[in-house]
């Protein structure tokens, strides 16, 4: 079994180092909502439960379904808007059009911060984090023949009784769970929230014993993770309300996990990343919240405004607090060139210098800010991102860990190697405080990743490696988690290749192992982690190769120049 995976892997390492160099790997990979590439990710997943266990691996296996299905759903519907639009369109003069791109091409501009009181970010989260506190709330995926992208995707919430004539096709939950669920909920409701918190893991635990459904032979892994993730998003508002945002994380990291069709649990990650002062995070978590409750149909403009509201609050904290470097988004229409870019840094330069000592323009980015974006819009207003830095070597760093095949942090001098203790401490120090901070930072105003599905996912499990060798236990189990939860996000922000479906497979079965602490052998993100290393060395060499060659056309230049000379003069 090792032997193929490890077939697997060196199969995806080909594939993407050869995708790196044709034309069309590098082009911009648009967020779009065509799945096409998703008709095979069913049978690339089916080897995954061997190791996540059946209701893990079929949840995964089943949620990448809906969002095909979705996805083409709403695909149909854009299509039909686009045709509308184009029509509406013809109808106006090309100038408009025309002017607007160049008008947008020249804004060289900062986007001014505006302070959003905590007040309005606490409004936020009673309506939408912390809603129906006092009723019991299933969220299910719909079962029947979807009418609409909302039944097909979006969590369907059964308050109370389950009997409801309006939701009969829904499963019958077990009696005993229904009792410990309502007796949870009873103490929620009288603010008792440690009691709670208990009572809610004594469901989980009967949940995970198979006590979900009343028929549970008949019970579909997608409702019953449905349980398990509604139960797991409880806890998380528990523990907020303890202010324990710190156990409240893997909490919030499984529920999406189990549901990742579900906008809230996305804004509850959000919630508890904020209470952790870890905004560039919680950025992304708000961005991806209201992504999906526009992928699964949610039409209530009032909700859609509210979570922009906590992304850009989000976005705008971590700017604040940042100190090592600054930011500046410029908005786009067309391809951006060289000289344009340059013309950026100058503007960076002119506006914020403090911050010139290295100045780096995402070569991969396609941004987006929540003042403008809109996801009907294919694609929304898209901006570059030029971030300029204190420090050059972190700025040189950055730019030279964007430009690799193969995502790897190390800059470890001896590739056939391991790291020395010291070393290790060393490595995430500069890791975990300096550059882990910026990559989050990207990461909140871009939803898909141009080069792999999985970059930024395979950074986060590298570094849970380094946590591991130091014996940081908890650490590495929440940045595992974490990842698990982007892994299982992806297939809904975006096409995937074949390639990307099976490292998707890999990384999420190997994060499950590490997890449950089976088998002991190479996980994947180490393997390309070692890859991109020797990749280094070789280019480290053949650049040696290359100075020493000109050295020597250099000096026998200046040999034969002075030989002539000596010809000359006598």
């Amino acid at each position: 079994m090792e032997s193929a995976s490890n077939t697997s892997f060196a199969n995806i390492i080909h594939k993407v180092c050869q995708n790196e160099t044709s034309p069309k790997a590098n082009a911009s990979r648009e967020p779009t909502v065509t799945a096409n590439q998703l008709n095979d990710i069913p049978e690339l997943l089916q080897e995954v439960k061997t190791h996540l266990g059946g209701i893990a691996a079929e949840n995964v296996t089943e949620r990448i379904k809906m969002a095909k299905n979705g996805k083409e759903k709403q695909s149909h519907d854009l299509d039909r808007a686009e045709f509308k639009r184009k029509l509406e369109s013809e109808e106006k003069p090309s100038v408009k059009k025309e002017a607007r791109m160049l008008e947008l091409d020249n804004q060289l501009v900062t986007m001014p911060l505006s302070h959003i009181p905590l007040k309005s970010l606490m409004d936020v989260e009673i309506k939408l984090v912390y809603v129906d506190e006092e009723d019991i709330t299933y969220e299910f995926i719909g079962p029947r023949p979807p009418t609409s992208i909302q039944s097909t995707c979006r969590g369907v919430e059964i308050v109370n009784s389950l009997s409801a004539p309006n939701f009969s096709f829904l499963p019958q939950i077990d009696k005993w769970l229904q009792v410990a669920l309502k007796d949870a909920s009873t103490c929620y409701r009288q603010k008792k929230y440690a009691v709670a918190a208990g009572q809610f893991r004594t469901a989980l635990e009967l949940c995970s014993k198979g006590a979900a459904l009343g028929k549970p032979f008949n019970a579909s892994p997608q409702d019953i993770s449905s349980i398990a993730s509604f139960i797991e998003t409880k806890l998380v508002t528990c523990y907020l309300r303890m202010r324990k945002p710190d156990l409240a994380l893997n909490h919030a990291h499984r529920s999406i996990i189990l549901n990742p069709a579900y906008f809230r649990n996305h804004l509850r990650q959000a919630t508890v990343f904020r209470w952790l002062e870890r905004y560039s995070e919680a950025a992304r978590s708000a961005m991806t919240a209201d992504y999906i409750y526009w992928l699964s149909g949610g039409s209530e403009q009032h909700i859609s405004k509210l979570i922009k509201l906590y992304w850009q609050a989000m976005i705008e904290e971590a700017i604040t607090r940042e100190e090592a470097f600054s930011v500046m988004y410029t908005p786009f229409a067309t391809k951006v060139k060289a000289d344009k870019i340059e013309k950026m840094k100058e503007a960076f330069a002119k506006k914020q210098p403090d911050y010139v000592e290295y100045i780096y323009t995402d070569p991969h980015g396609l941004h987006i800010l929540p003042q403008t974006a809109d996801w009907a819009s294919l694609p929304p207003q898209r901006y570059l991102l030029t971030l300029g830095f204190k420090n050059k070597d972190i700025g040189k760093f950055l730019e030279k860990m964007s430009s690799k095949k193969l995502p790897s942090f190390s800059e470890h001098k001896a590739p056939f190697s391991p790291l020395t203790r010291e070393e290790s401490v060393r490595h995430l120090e500069t890791v975990g405080k300096k550059i882990l901070p910026i990559l989050d930072f990207i990461r909140g105003t871009k939803l898909t990743e141009s080069f792999s599905a999985c970059s930024g996912v395979i950074e986060k499990l590298q570094y849970a490696s380094l946590l591991s060798r130091l014996q940081r236990v908890k650490e590495q189990s929440q940045v595992i988690n974490q990842a698990m939860a982007e892994l299982a996000t992806i297939p809904y922000l975006q096409d995937i290749s074949q390639q990307d479906a099976e490292l998707l497979q890999l990384l999420m079965a190997d994060a499950m192992d590490t997890l449950e602490g089976r088998s002991d052998k190479e996980r994947v993100w180490n393997k390309i982690q070692k890859v991109g290393i020797i990749e280094d060395f070789l280019y480290q060499l053949e650049d040696s190769f290359l100075k020493t060659k000109k050295l020597r056309t250099a000096r026998r230049q200046k040999m034969k120049m002075k030989r002539l000379q000596s010809v000359h003069q006598h």
